[in-house]
């Protein structure tokens, strides 16, 4: 290696190691298992849509408690992203998503046990930690792993997992419920997602990124055996780091800080308001329409159907717009597909009750809002430099989840005070409308 190279910035050098060339299979196998991992996490997270009935049942619990089993754990996800993702920009990409698997598989698998509201809601709120904090850190790994024009993409697939996941809960919750009750569902979810940590640490790299610029104890050695799995040339030693480059070395508060820094707050501040607004309709349908189709009169086969088709329709969305993303300006798309969305969910308010004519049209909002909601992961992970996108990952995540907890909780007092399903679904369009139209702002490419 010439000197010149032993002295080129770090971003430059990861930027052609990732950028140029093929891309290898250790690259796919990346973005694979961080989907993978993210199908669990959303198996095991909405789980308790597809039960909440035989929940309340057994404890005794009205819609406004289930909203807060609900909403706590969506809370955890809020105080995973926020606080616990962050502290992957300081001990790497690698150990926060061992940590955060091996917490969501053992929370999952006592929440089986649980006996007692306050049970389910210290554990829920543990599960959410887990998934918060390995959701943003997934996302990140992906991001680093792939090339530019693809990163979008890699991103969108990574965060597919989860609809995938809550996708199969439906289908599980048909083959385990007759037999097992609801218990089956944690034991069931728990127990492969703590068998995935041993996956996790056997064959998830650190970031390329991370141990170049974060250089931890034998980051030569590591870098060089990520480079040997990449298939590209050894290094003899770590490039020179210039004067100009940011400060990689801050601890997590400065690094949390540099988000509102001059050149990122207005980024930012609009990130999470999108976010939050999206947050707060998705988790209302993420929560509500099994037991919302219920109470309008279907059977609970439909209500199971509608959540598998809303979930369905957020795989394809997501494909789709991480597809679109690499010829499309990427906020524009996200702010289409989600005011889409909103006129969809006012459109299915006033459609005539027919299962026939409902359950198309709730596929075809899963396919826009989770499509556009997605891309708000890619906006983040495009957005933020190398040295703070965990933490800005994390934070865009995290503050969104206000509205995540939020959204259902709502929602458990309307329909205690008497809002039927078209009147919720009217209600939370205005926040999803409004996250597009801010999205649409945010001219990230």
């Amino acid at each position: 290696m010439t000197h010149a190279e032993q002295v080129q910035s770090s971003d430059r050098l990861v930027a052609d190691i990732i950028d140029n060339g093929k891309i290898s299979g250790q690259q796919l196998l990346v973005v694979g298992l961080c989907m993978f991992f993210n199908m669990l996490d959303g198996f095991d997270i909405t789980a308790m849509a597809v039960v909440a009935g035989d929940v309340a049942g057994e404890l005794q619990l009205g819609s406004d408690k289930i909203g807060w089993i609900f909403s706590f754990a969506l809370a955890g996800m809020v105080a995973g992203a926020m606080f616990v993702a962050p502290v992957a920009d300081l001990i790497g990409r690698r150990r926060m998503i061992i940590f955060s698997v091996l917490l969501v598989g053992v929370s999952i698998i006592l929440t089986a046990n649980a006996t007692s509201l306050a049970e389910f809601i210290v554990l829920r709120f543990l599960s959410g930690i887990g998934a918060g904090a390995m959701l943003a850190s997934q996302a990140t790994l992906a991001a680093e792993y792939s090339p530019e024009k693809y990163r979008a993409l890699s991103v969108a697939l990574v965060t597919s997992g989860y609809p995938l996941g809550a996708m199969f809960t439906s289908v599980a919750a048909g083959l385990l419920l007759p037999e097992y009750g609801w218990r089956g569902m944690f034991w069931a979810g728990g127990s492969a997602t703590l068998g995935m940590g041993l996956v996790a640490w056997l064959f998830i790299p650190e970031s390329l990124k991370f141990l170049i610029t974060r250089r931890p104890a034998g980051a030569l050695q590591k870098v060089n055996t990520v480079l040997a799995r990449l298939k590209k040339p050894q290094l003899a030693t770590l490039p020179g780091v210039h004067a100009g480059q940011p400060d990689y070395r801050s601890g997590l508060v400065a690094t949390m800080t540099k988000l509102l820094a001059p050149r990122h707050i207005r980024l930012t501040l609009m990130l999470w308001l999108a976010c939050f607004f999206a947050f707060t309709t998705l988790y209302f349908l993420m929560s509500w329409i099994p037991k919302l189709m219920v109470d309008a009169g279907y059977s609970e086969q439909t209500g199971r159907d509608a959540f598998f088709l809303f979930n369905l329709g957020g795989v394809v969305g997501i494909y789709a717009m991480g597809i679109l993303s690499t010829r499309l300006k990427l906020t524009s798309v996200v702010g289409a597909l989600m005011m889409s969305s909103a006129i969809l969910m006012v459109v299915f308010a006033y459609a005539p009750p027919e299962k026939d004519v409902l359950l198309p049209l709730i596929l075809a909002i899963g396919i826009l809002l989770q499509g556009g909601f997605t891309g708000l992961y890619s906006v983040a992970a495009k957005a933020y430099p190398t040295h703070i996108r965990s933490t800005g990952v994390g934070w865009a995540i995290g503050l969104g989840r206000i509205g995540a907890v939020a959204g259902p909780a709502i929602a458990g007092y309307t329909i205690l005070f008497g809002f039927d399903m078209s009147a919720n679904f009217v209600l939370f369009a205005i926040p999803m409308a409004l996250s597009a139209a801010i999205s649409h702002r945010l001219h990230v490419r």
